[in-house]
């Protein structure tokens, strides 16, 4: 007669099983995206081998702004690519935080006639990677032995 699992036993199954999952999957593909994407649009910021970054940036912006569209263009840039880095680092929080930096390009786009095709296009983007920071609670590399974002317990004895 076989002897009952053991607890260690189903919870490797039960990670198994989490692993194929269509959810972990998705959390997977959104993960990469969210990670290469930002870095890629962020990188062309400085080279312009896609487009002309400037030209979506609104007046009003450009009022507000102590430097040239293009300086700001490139800070854009350098932003993106640390907000690529963030999701692939801390997709708990880099989702989050790319869906609000999404949220501002959306304002900025509303207010440019023309362009408020990639404003929405720009609004999907942004529910994905709303999307990601939640799947990243279930899926999200797990926290270092001792280091807990939840500072009221401790995982080791759960006080």
């Amino acid at each position: 007669m076989e002897a009952p699992p053991t607890t260690i036993e189903l919870a490797r199954e039960s990670e198994k099983a989490d692993e194929r999952s269509s959810s972990h999957l998705a959390y997977q593909v959104l993960h990469i995206g969210y990670t290469v994407l930002p870095i890629l649009v962020g990188v062309d910021k400085f080279s312009r081998l896609l487009v002309n970054w400037d030209q979506y940036l609104s007046g009003s912006v450009q009022k507000l702004l102590p430097f040239s569209a293009h300086t700001f263009m490139l800070l854009v840039g350098a932003v993106e690519v640390a907000a690529g880095i963030l999701v692939a680092l801390l997709p708990r929080v880099g989702g989050f935080v790319v869906a609000a930096w999404l949220g501002a390009i959306i304002l900025n786009l509303f207010s440019l006639p023309g362009f408020y095709d990639i404003a929405f296009r720009d609004l999907v983007l942004a529910l994905g990677a709303l999307a990601l920071g939640l799947l990243s609670r279930d899926y999200g590399r797990r926290s270092p032995p001792g280091f807990h974002l939840d500072s009221t317990r401790s995982p080791e004895t759960g006080t």
